[in-house]
């Protein structure tokens, strides 16, 4: 597994964006908080997408005021791999 993917909330980032397409940040960020049920740093959860974008797998665009974030092709077929096996891995203990 890629670095990227050793934490959770770069991971659940990724899937969000794999699920939407694509989401201004303070979008993402409110969906994240929701998730989790608590609110987020803007600095570490900016820190996360930066870190996404830096690696290659998230790409950020301007639009207007606003950062728009989405998936790569490479972060897309990171978070389908990683995907398949979590699915893998909960049939497994289903069996």
């Amino acid at each position: 597994m890629s670095k990227w993917l050793r934490s959770g909330r770069r991971r659940d980032l990724c899937f969000l964006l794999a699920a939407e397409g694509e989401l201004r940040g303070q979008q993402l960020k409110s969906r994240l908080e929701s998730h989790y049920d608590e609110r987020l740093e803007p600095k570490s959860f900016y820190g996360s997408l930066s870190a996404l974008v830096e690696t290659g797998f998230v790409e950020k665009r301007t639009e207007g005021l606003h950062d728009v974030y989405a998936l790569t092709e490479a972060g897309d077929r990171r978070v389908r791999e990683h995907g398949e096996w979590v699915r893998s891995c909960l049939e497994e203990t289903a069996e």
